[in-house]
């Protein structure tokens, strides 16, 4: 049967909002105020969630499911925390339109981008960002001016606050971008199985890192 033209413009319409975008920005904030050594930050991701799962699932099985998918083991930088929330909240969106859509695909994409993600992210602002602000910060106190601690506060985390906000709305926009071509594509099968893979490999190498288990 034939869909007409507002039948397709309203299934392709965006449900989200920038104003839950905004939500889900304000809610990471504490990203890993609960990370722990089982999980890491899946309580933190599955938190931040809660603003959009809220508006797209109406029953309380929906929203359970859904979360349960956030509360799997998950880990990444901060700095890049939202911009994987906001390729999420696209997937999500589009699995509430479409039931048959591919739940495991949502995971695989998780697990895929948080270690490419978290090596770029430590090295601009742990390793580097980090020791630049804080050289600049201490050059002032040790010549008696205070102001050098707020000044590294700033340099710090301006940049910090922009990316994590900047990453909340184009990694929506991307992600809803990129499901639209690969559902008219017809790649989204191939794309699920090779984030699946990336994903399975970088899950075994974090294991074979954290775990340790002595044999006598």
């Amino acid at each position: 049967m034939m869909r007409t033209s507002n039948e397709v413009q309203a299934e392709n319409a965006s449900v989200i909002t920038k104003k839950d975008l905004r939500k889900v920005f304000w809610k990471s904030l504490p990203f890993e105020i609960s990370w722990n050594y089982v999980r890491q930050d899946h309580m933190g991701f599955a938190y931040s969630m809660t603003p959009v799962l809220e508006k797209l699932y109406k029953t309380k099985e929906d929203r359970a499911e859904a979360l349960g998918r956030h509360m799997e083991f998950f880990n990444i930088t901060v700095y890049f925390s939202t911009l994987v929330l906001g390729i999420v909240t696209a997937m999500e969106e589009r699995r509430a339109k479409d039931p048959g859509f591919d739940t495991s695909s949502i995971s695989n994409v998780k697990a895929s981008l948080m270690g490419p993600l978290s090596g770029i992210g430590d090295s601009i602002f742990l390793g580097t960002l980090r020791i630049i602000a804080a050289g600049i910060g201490a050059s002032f106190c040790m010549n008696g001016n205070p102001f050098g601690a707020v000044l590294f506060l700033l340099l710090y985390n301006i940049p910090a606050f922009a990316v994590r906000y900047i990453g909340m709305m184009k990694g929506y926009e991307l992600g809803t971008s990129l499901l639209e071509r690969l559902q008219k594509s017809g790649l989204m099968d191939k794309v699920t199985n090779m984030t699946g893979i990336v994903g399975l490999m970088t899950i075994g190498s974090m294991i074979a890192m954290m775990v340790n288990v002595k044999c006598r």
